[in-house]
């Protein structure tokens, strides 16, 4: 018998009926109110050294599910039994498994007693340190060994010279953690002097940014900035201290336009690198990867992304000569748990918990809830609330509003605590006070409940993501935003009927990203996915998912597969009336690259993606690009400048302004201070629509776009943004719920003045620009902040642009700026300001968390912010 062939009958025979018990027995401790079930065995009554000799077998196996019932019998050993013996071997086990984070977990949770080495023999000790040898990694810039999983290796030995990197592994593998460490120890040990990561959205832009400064510490030979501002990057090249820039894509693009492209990348690394197939952006993304590659064709490039089927796929577009490599792991060092959750016939209250894994089915046992679940909302909080109790509990609710209902009705069957936390009612106090009075966030966090989706403010977001995994935040529901890069994990997962998107289900890719944040590795044994009412094909259309992995697609190929469409699309979009263009949104985005890289290359059939497509497609692809090329006066340059912003409408844009019959100012917009600001920034937005391209719509609200964004420009706080429109449905009499209010406001600010209104303007006045110079009026040109800067910040004065330079999130920023006076303070002069006021800050009426974070990048001395 082979050694494949003795794993697959000891997994599928051996000791089946022992894993099986072992499963409903770890299982079953890892969730709350259960009933008592008398028909799982006894741990007493296994054969324990036969059961870990046969994991010892399995553990040797590369195949996933061998894998996970060797770590299965490991976690079982430590967990259910009180000889130190079998404790002993189940650490071994997990030493086998290069599991050594879990080891130094049952170490400091006393499951296994301190200094293991001392008991093993001789041999077993011998064997234990050539492996801890094996699987260790030298950090060369700090002279420390770092112990790591066989993904975390094949990373770390791949990632060295100048090749290009694909790295692809579940979402609890330690991806994310060894990137920094092994960036850091580039940055510091290597010749890289300019770093760009990249992430997919501001709130992983800000996570990644403030995990790299706690590892850096006080290291000064490197800085770390997430704005996309000139000073660090020329400093770092001319030799001052080394630069790692965190941007999402669109800000890559923001400091290339300011360089105007003199942009040279030492090491770029994307971050969630399957976005790149993702609607809409995905292509801004691509577009972003090839103009860093343009700059400096040498930059060395690493992709990370969760899972994924074709990790080689992100490498297909590197400069030729450029050596390539994939490293793929299907492996997690966290079980994972998938149940699923069944009401029991005729008791509302009573549901049955049953374990899938390799398509069997387990009975883990009857979940009591303490109320009747009428209703799809009640079931979601009422099971989530039984079954983690203890906490460490991410519920999943599709959308805003639903997150909200379902966190206040599992607030309601908490006890009320004695006394509120003190960051707890800190955090309250930020949501009152930063978005409003009657924030519904604000009750639950001091109940130890919150709520999370994209739109919230960045400092709240992070907040609640810290003290939530201190464990003061029992229960977080949140939406689509986790499979969105934030790296957040948990002890258990509550679900039902997941979306993406309004009306969409969620694609089994997604689910399983969604599903590897249960189980952080080093903080937890397992994670634990619980679906609710798996057979409603309402709730789960195709079922629950099985085990999938991303397919990587980039949006350009997606696009193009489609057929015809585009060649079509594009033959129509030379026509200056778009509203009779079908499927604009479906192909705006791709046809602008397209177009762009016909400008910059005269074929599409130069392109990489051209070998990606056949002859016939690329052909008709180039006969309509070469009609609209042949219409276009502007620079390819100016048109790479705005990626998605097709340069047919850029050109439909300079011939609007050239044909304009009135003073050539009112085609400006004004001073955000100035009377006329507000109507400017309509009459623009209207222009925009019907030259450019269709990116303020409905056009009936587009005088609320241009006040909301004319309010962010100005600095606004969210909370004033928010009372302000209160006031004015009060002032005319309309209705309006104020929950939906809030998040309708901060919806507007994150889709408007955040996304569609710097992408758009911005390329309206590169556009402009170029017409005042055409008819020599260069006079008009402002060269002070880039509107699309201003508008990706929410800044228009050079002090608040420098406070938050300093690292201070916008809103701390906004409140600092409300009791400044002056608006021209550069980083040392807000500094300085600071320290003046420190000891007042208190009384300023700041919440305690934004006087935390000013402390904290602006190195105030401790007494002075008490």
């Amino acid at each position: 018998m082979s050694l494949a062939d003795l794993q697959s009958w000891l997994l599928q025979e051996g000791v089946r009926c022992d894993l099986d018990t072992i499963t409903q027995l770890t299982v079953r401790n890892e969730l709350d109110n259960l009933s008592a079930d008398t028909s799982i065995q006894s741990p007493t009554s296994i054969d324990w050294p036969r059961l870990l000799l046969a994991g010892s077998i399995l553990a040797r196996s590369d195949q996933r599910g061998d894998q996970e019932a060797a770590l299965r019998v490991a976690t079982a050993a430590i967990s259910l039994t009180d000889d130190q013996a079998f404790k002993d071997a189940g650490a071994v086990l997990m030493g086998k498994l290069s599991n050594f984070r879990a080891i130094t977990l049952a170490t400091d949770r006393e499951l296994v007693e301190a200094d293991l080495d001392t008991r093993l023999g001789i041999a077993l000790r011998l064997e234990a340190q050539r492996r801890e040898i094996d699987r260790s990694i030298l950090v060369q810039s700090s002279g420390t060994w770092l112990q790591v999983n066989d993904f975390q290796q094949r990373f770390w030995t791949n990632a060295t010279g100048d090749n290009w990197l694909s790295a692809s592994a579940p979402t609890a593998s330690g991806k994310t953690f060894l990137v920094l460490q092994w960036l850091i120890d580039q940055v510091i040990a290597g010749e890289s002097r300019v770093v760009v990561y990249l992430a997919p959205t501001r709130a992983l832009v800000s996570e990644i940014e403030t995990n790299l400064k706690e590892l850096l510490g006080n290291v000064e030979l490197v800085e770390v900035s997430s704005l996309p501002l000139t000073d660090k990057y020329k400093a770092a090249r001319a030799g001052g201290a080394r630069v790692i820039l965190v941007f999402t894509q669109e800000r890559l693009h923001l400091l290339a336009n300011l360089l105007s492209d003199v942009l040279s990348v030492d090491l770029l690394i994307v971050d969630e690198a399957h976005k790149i197939g993702d609607n809409q952006r995905g292509v801004i993304l691509q577009d972003a990867i090839e103009r860093a590659t343009r700059a400096n064709p040498k930059l060395k490039a690493v992709f990370i992304s969760p899972a994924t089927q074709n990790p080689e796929e992100l490498l297909s577009d590197a400069p030729d000569g450029v050596q390539t490599i994939a490293v793929d792991s299907d492996s997690s060092p966290v079980l994972q748990n998938l149940m699923v959750a069944t009401q029991v016939p005729r008791k509302s209250k009573l549901w049955a918990i049953t374990l899938r894994q390799q398509g069997a089915e387990l009975p883990i046992g009857i979940l009591q809830l303490a109320s009747t679940p009428a209703g799809l909302k009640k079931r979601l909080a009422f099971i989530a609330a039984a079954a983690g109790e203890r906490g460490g509990t991410l519920v999943y609710a599709n959308g805003a509003g639903e997150a909200e209902e379902v966190a206040d009705l599992i607030s309601q069957l908490l006890p009320k605590p004695e006394c509120i936390d003190l960051e707890l009612s800190q955090l309250a106090e930020l949501a009152r006070k930063g978005v409003h009075q009657d924030f519904r966030l604000a009750p639950l966090v001091e109940l130890g409940v919150a709520f999370h989706y994209g739109n919230m403010p960045s400092l709240l977001r992070l907040e609640i993501e810290r003290l939530f995994r201190l464990g003061k935040i029992r229960f977080l529901v949140c939406t689509s935003t986790l499979i969105e890069g934030v790296n957040l994990s948990c002890r258990t997962i509550v679900v039902r009927g997941p979306r993406k998107g309004k009306g969409h289900p969620m694609e089994p890719h997604d689910f399983w990203n969604l599903a590897g944040r249960a189980g952080r590795w080093g903080d937890e044994f397992q994670g634990n996915i619980i679906c609710i009412d798996p057979e409603d094909k309402q709730a789960w259309p195709t079922g629950v998912p099985g085990r999938a992995r991303y397919p990587i697609k980039r949006e350009s190929d997606a696009v193009l597969d489609l057929g015809d469409g585009m060649a079509d699309y594009l033959s129509k979009r030379g026509l200056s009336d778009l509203s009779s263009i079908e499927d604009k949104d479906k192909f705006e985005q791709v046809g602008a690259y397209l177009l762009t890289t016909f400008m910059r290359l005269g074929s599409i059939s130069a392109a990489s993606l051209a070998k990606r497509h056949d002859a016939a497609s690329i052909a008709k692809l180039d006969q309509a690009l070469g009609g609209l090329a042949e219409q276009i006066e502007i620079s390819v340059d100016l048109a790479t400048r705005h990626p998605g912003v097709n340069a047919i409408g850029l050109q439909h844009l300079l011939e609007a302004f050239r044909a304009y019959p009135g003073d050539v100012e009112n085609l400006l917009p004004a001073e955000v201070a100035s009377n006329d600001s507000y109507d400017r920034f309509v009459t623009i937005m209207e222009r925009v629509n019907e030259h450019l391209f269709f990116a303020f719509t409905p056009g009936t609200r587009i005088k609320l776009y241009a006040l909301i964004v004319v309010k962010w420009l100005k600095g606004y706080s969210l909370a004033r943004i928010i009372r302000d429109s209160i006031d004015w449905h009060q002032k005319v009499g309309r209705s309006f719920k104020l929950p939906e209010l809030i998040r309708g406001t901060m919806e507007l600010v994150e889709q408007i003045a955040r996304f569609r209104a710097p992408k758009y303007l911005s390329a309206y006045m590169d556009v402009l620009h170029l017409h005042l110079r055409e008819i020599g009026r260069e006079d008009l040109i402002d060269d002070g902040i880039d509107i699309g800067m201003q508008l990706e910040f929410g800044v228009s004065s050079t002090t608040l642009l420098s406070l938050m330079e300093l690292g201070l999130s916008r809103m701390s920023a906004v409140a600092l700026y409300e009791k400044i006076a002056r608006d021209d303070l550069n980083k040392e002069e807000c500094i300085a300001w600071a320290y003046e006021r420190a000891s007042q800050l208190h009384a300023m009426d700041i919440p305690a968390i934004i006087i935390r974070e000013v402390r904290e990048r602006l190195a105030l001395p401790d007494q002075a912010a008490q």
